[in-house]
């Protein structure tokens, strides 16, 4: 099962040409795919309950109910057990670009399934009137 969302994808503009130009990382497919089939907009124009890059977010669990805060950020960034999740793990390409309420989906490098809905964006950018984060 490829990382794959229940509902919309939309990246900002600046997040679109960021992750494109990831030269020094091998772009997962499912990421590449993502950027191909996305809809882009202006900073301005996104709604502030979307995922968007260095977005703080609260999922949970399906299975088990367990909810954890995450912020998605880029591969220099990334503290897993700290909850920074990079953008090219399996977990940041299925929460980018989701809105509140959606389950991401994805698949893990061994194998496992994994899926989260999202709880609530804690912190967004865009929506803090940063739009060059």
């Amino acid at each position: 099962m490829p990382a794959t969302i229940h509902g919309e994808r939309t990246l900002t503009e600046l997040d679109f040409v960021r992750l494109g130009k990831l030269a020094d990382h091998q772009l997962p497919p499912a990421l590449a795919d993502l950027l191909d089939a996305a809809d882009v907009l202006p900073s301005r124009e996104i709604a502030a309950d979307l995922v968007t890059m260095n977005s703080q977010v609260e999922i949970e669990d399906p299975a088990t109910g367990q909810r954890q805060q995450i912020t998605l950020c880029y591969p220099g960034d990334s503290q897993p057990g700290a909850g920074f999740v990079s953008v090219l793990s399996p977990v940041g390409i299925g929460l980018l670009g989701t809105k509140t309420g959606a389950t991401a989906c994805w698949r893990m490098p061994n194998g496992t399934e994994g899926s989260a809905r999202v709880v609530a964006v804690l912190f967004q950018p865009e929506a803090s009137g940063d739009y060059t984060r």
